[in-house]
């Protein structure tokens, strides 16, 4: 199987997770007029495990270290599958909440929120389970905690010019901000489950563990999985609009069909890269870089959804320090390894 020793690689992995996981909503953004989120989902999980299946069968069948996709499902135990699987559950549970908060808060609360939320306490949740399992961090712990809080001043930064859109801000009270803590709390520990069932010449973790990619196959089979049961669940209990029944899903269109399926591609791009990652810049390092998404996302919506077209200069001020400490953030991060 493909693995990577170097750390640099492993950081543009990193790097490649988080634009991945920062673009794919574009796709439901382009079908969004006339395709509900619920609908949009069910194509969205098809290429995420069909994807992960591909990058296993050759990514994961090649190189000179480890073993083989196949190999490795031969000597895979239960409890290794059942940690990669609960991960992408617990994960598939966050994603579906966070949407579910945009569409009742808007961006302004419920991306910054649930985004933030998931990618600062992962951050810590990652570094803990090294010390639980008798590790010690690899590197610097201060620069990579003093990165931690610059990136949580510019994910502030970013509520802050949102909230001055008020065009783009959709007042959803407690609700909405009480779906965004839950979203942020159900992502923020998928990654160190799935750390969990990985095995320790490459992660952390007992004998007897999946490599990388078996271990990201399995944490898309969760998600798949579970969509079956927490997707009807939206569909029939929507926090916008009206019921969406699953003879819906059958009228869209070829293209419609299509963008849910690339999303899926693209997320589950980042997430094979990011496990492939995780040996050479560990799990909290890995984590944290490859969780700027929501960052980029903002990125999308400045630049090539132009939604701050209009904004007022302020909110200009505030974007152009958001992206300033972000960089400042994540060069900190990344040097606490080094």
């Amino acid at each position: 199987m493909l693995t990577i020793h170097s750390y640099p690689i492993a950081v543009a992995l990193c790097v490649l997770t988080m634009t991945c996981w920062g673009s794919w909503a574009n796709m439901q953004k382009l079908a969004a007029g006339s395709w509900r989120f619920e609908l949009f989902y069910w194509d969205f999980v098809a290429g995420l495990l069909l994807t992960s299946l591909a990058f296993a069968l050759t990514l994961g069948s090649t190189g000179q270290t480890g073993r083989t996709f196949i190999a490795d499902l031969a000597q895979a135990d239960a409890s290794s599958i059942a940690w990669a699987m609960l991960g992408g559950a617990v994960w598939n549970a966050g994603n579906l909440l966070l949407v579910a908060a945009i569409a009742v808060a808007g961006m302004a609360i419920g991306f910054p929120i649930g985004g933030g939320i998931a990618w600062v306490l992962g951050i810590l949740v990652n570094f803990v389970l090294v010390i639980v399992e008798g590790g010690v961090n690899p590197g610097n712990s201060t620069l990579l905690f003093v990165g931690i809080a610059i990136i949580v001043v510019a994910i502030g930064l970013s509520m802050s010019a949102y909230r001055n859109l008020t065009s783009a801000v959709k007042q959803g009270g407690a609700k909405g901000i009480l779906l965004s803590v839950a979203a942020g709390v159900f992502i923020a520990f998928f990654y160190g489950l799935v750390v969990r069932s990985s095995d320790p010449a490459f992660v952390t973790g007992g004998a007897g563990k999946l490599m990388p990619l078996t271990a990201a196959f399995f944490f898309t089979l969760g998600a798949f999985l579970t969509t079956f049961v927490l997707n009807p669940f939206f569909m029939s209990r929507p926090v916008e609009g009206p019921p969406v029944r699953f003879a819906d899903y059958f009228n869209g269109s070829l293209n419609a069909h299509l963008t849910g399926f690339l999303g899926g591609v693209i997320w589950s791009t980042g997430i094979s890269a990011s496990f492939i990652a995780v040996g050479a810049a560990g799990p909290a390092v890995s984590y944290a870089l490859s969780n700027a998404a929501p960052v980029v996302a903002i990125l999308w919506g400045a630049l090539v959804w132009r939604e701050f077209a209009a904004a007022p200069r302020k909110v200009n001020i505030q974007l152009a320090g958001m992206f300033l400490c972000f960089l400042a953030g994540l060069v900190r991060i990344t040097y606490s390894r080094l």
